[in-house]
């Protein structure tokens, strides 16, 4: 049996960290984000085996993909299957676009089709997973529902709690850095103190005035007052705001930015490696069903 399920790329704009003890459904994060075109693919195999046995590969290596391994098995338990998870990346990973949390979900969905399990059953495996391993908080629930989106309240639902801001846009994402560890950084007690203050702040004044330009200026006053971007991330985002809307993406050495696209490419394109998106409105879906 085979199915494949697509999930699209998850920019942070800012989020304040929420961890509510050892309750998975209840952790996650506050913030806002947009949900991008390009993302993570994965197509399931599932087969009877004698005992639980899960093979991941990602852009056609094998891979040890901790979190997508974890996800689908808080899934199906010690279920006797070898499931065969063949994934593709459109970003590379820890660079702020929820391509963990991509791989995980979209490897659980087609996971849950061919085993008859519920969508919410696959999202809540998808997020357990990514919490437990601390490689992100809110990207799992963002990209579930696409858009652009304020996520009012953190975890599960009915918990967590997202609304939306209408609106589709071309968006210029450029690496210009190494890969950030996530996990580190949502590790460190003294860091996590500063982004929870200013994600809180965030949030709270983007809920007053919904717009896509506060939402830039919001994430640009965050990425300047937690300190998590470099020089050379700074100057790039400065530059891009001479010709549109531009800031960090959470967490990575990367910017996105909104405007003149064709300006922005080849502003952008001095700093590091292009890539050119819209935004993903549908959220995660199977496109081929078992």
């Amino acid at each position: 049996m085979k199915a494949v399920a697509f999930v699209p790329g998850h920019i942070s704009a800012f989020f304040e960290p929420v961890y509510f003890g050892q309750n998975l459904d209840r952790s996650g994060s506050r913030g806002a984000g947009l949900n991008i075109s390009l993302g993570a693919t994965s197509q399931v195999q599932i087969a009877p085996a004698s005992q639980l046995d899960i093979v991941v590969s990602i852009n056609g290596k094998a891979s040890d993909a901790s979190v997508t391994k974890l996800a689908v098995q808080y899934l199906i338990g010690e279920s006797p299957l070898k499931i065969t998870v063949d994934t593709f990346l459109e970003l590379p990973v820890s660079q702020g676009f929820g391509m963990s949390a991509g791989g995980a979900l979209s490897a659980t969905l087609a996971t849950a089709d061919i085993l008859h399990l519920s969508r919410e059953s696959a999202i809540k495996a998808a997020h357990y997973a990514e919490v437990h391993s601390r490689t992100g908080l809110g990207d799992v629930i963002a990209s579930s529902f696409g858009g652009i989106e304020i996520r009012r309240e953190p975890g599960l639902p009915p918990w967590g709690m997202l609304e939306h801001i209408p609106g589709s846009y071309d968006i210029v994402v450029c690496v210009i850095g190494k890969r950030m560890e996530t996990k580190k950084i949502l590790s460190d007690v003294t860091k996590l103190h500063e982004i929870e203050s200013y994600g809180r702040y965030c949030t709270k004044k983007l809920l007053e005035k919904p717009s896509v330009e506060h939402l830039f200026s919001l994430a640009w006053d965050f990425t300047k007052k937690t300190g998590l971007a470099d020089e050379r991330v700074l100057e790039a985002i400065e530059v891009a705001n001479r010709c549109g809307m531009a800031s960090m993406c959470m967490l990575g050495n990367s910017v996105f930015a909104c405007g003149n696209t064709l300006m922005l490419q080849k502003i952008l394109g001095a700093f590091g490696t292009v890539w050119v998106c819209g935004i993903d409105l549908c959220g995660a879906r199977l496109i081929e069903k078992a």
